[in-house]
């Protein structure tokens, strides 16, 4: 039975990184290493957040994370954005092809990466607004904010891809 959070009636503590622990006050009941996972990804932001065990099954979701204890829902940002975290490419330091697989190194908000390319045409989204959406060949994902405002290396590296 999937239970629905509506505000203050959750304890939730930090586990490690991405998992959190959560104490039902009513119930009594009790969950540790729990994965904090957006229902929507892309749009939804702080609202309907589901809480899966270990086997991927939902023990609860979060209706809204800003009706938590303001300690209970900094948990559950701080896990979330571990857990979401997207690189910001700054600049490209270079791009090598070896029998079609791209090896891209940039500078990021996060330092230095490294990281395979395999087919540009599908992994390189760019969007209207000028930002570029990147997964590499282990589904990670990177965000040029605005490749318009890369130093003009970068952009005659990344244009191309476009």
């Amino acid at each position: 039975m999937i239970r629905y959070v509506e505000g203050p009636e959750i304890r939730i503590t930090g586990n490690d990184g991405i998992f959190v622990n959560a104490e039902f006050y009513h119930s009594g009941e009790k969950f540790e290493e729990l994965e904090p996972r957006r229902l929507f990804p892309k749009s939804g932001g702080n609202k309907y957040i589901a809480l899966l065990d270990s086997e991927g099954e939902q023990i609860a979701i979060i209706r809204d994370i800003d009706d938590l204890m303001p300690e209970s829902r900094k948990v559950i940002e701080d896990a979330l954005e571990e857990y979401y975290l997207i690189p910001r490419i700054t600049r490209f330091i270079k791009m090598t092809d070896k029998f079609r697989v791209w090896m891209w190194t940039a500078e990021t908000d996060h330092g230095t990466l490294t990281f395979e390319v395999r087919n540009h045409i599908s992994t390189v989204k760019p969007l209207y607004d000028g930002r570029v959406l990147i997964k590499d060949a282990n589904d990670n994902r990177y965000e040029i904010p605005d490749y318009r405002k890369l130093d003009k290396r970068s952009r005659k590296l990344i244009e191309p891809k476009l």
